[in-house]
């Protein structure tokens, strides 16, 4: 029960934190860090080998930052998993990041919710809280090939804003 209640009470300081920071599912944040210029970053693999900024080798990215005990994680991690195996970004890299959670536990959500893209394992916050100075999750990040942020998404990213921007990225 212990368990359960923690986990209650971290949805709901997700939740509240994004309200309060403006986010919102729906539409692009006009964030602090749109046009900033991002620093790598190469954390251990959730199982196992490591994965790094895809920047740093010239890729676009989407960064998708998620945790097993996020509700609203919960929900939109299957239908990413689902887009991404049947429609290649290439050349952009999608890029999970684990944030602040239990290995175990986000090993299980990921192998449930048929997760193939690269996910880093940030068990301390080091790049979701240190980096990008995210208090919450979920939150997607598209960085151009040159690690720039243009644009930031609050909260459960609907489908139609992944596709448009990974769009956006592939004709930059």
């Amino acid at each position: 029960m212990i368990i359960t209640a923690g986990a209650v009470a971290a949805v709901a300081l997700i939740t509240v934190v994004s309200i309060l920071t403006g986010g919102s599912p729906t539409s692009p944040s006009t964030n602090q860090l749109v046009g900033k210029d991002m620093k790598s970053f190469t954390l251990a693999g959730l199982n196992g080998g490591n994965v790094t900024a895809p920047w740093v080798s010239g890729h676009a990215s989407v960064l998708i930052f998620f945790a097993s005990y996020c509700g609203p994680c919960k929900r939109e991690m299957p239908k990413i998993a689902k887009y991404i195996r049947t429609h290649s970004p290439t050349p952009v890299d999608v890029v999970a990041v684990d944030a602040i959670d239990v290995r175990s536990s986000a090993q299980t959500m990921v192998k449930k919710d048929g997760v193939t893209f690269p996910v880093a394992f940030d068990p301390n916050g080091t790049v979701t809280t240190g980096i990008f100075g995210f208090g919450a999750v979920p939150e997607s990040v598209f960085l151009n090939a040159k690690g720039v942020v243009t644009n930031v998404y609050f909260g459960a990213i609907p489908k139609k804003n992944l596709v448009s921007g990974i769009k956006l990225l592939k004709s930059a």
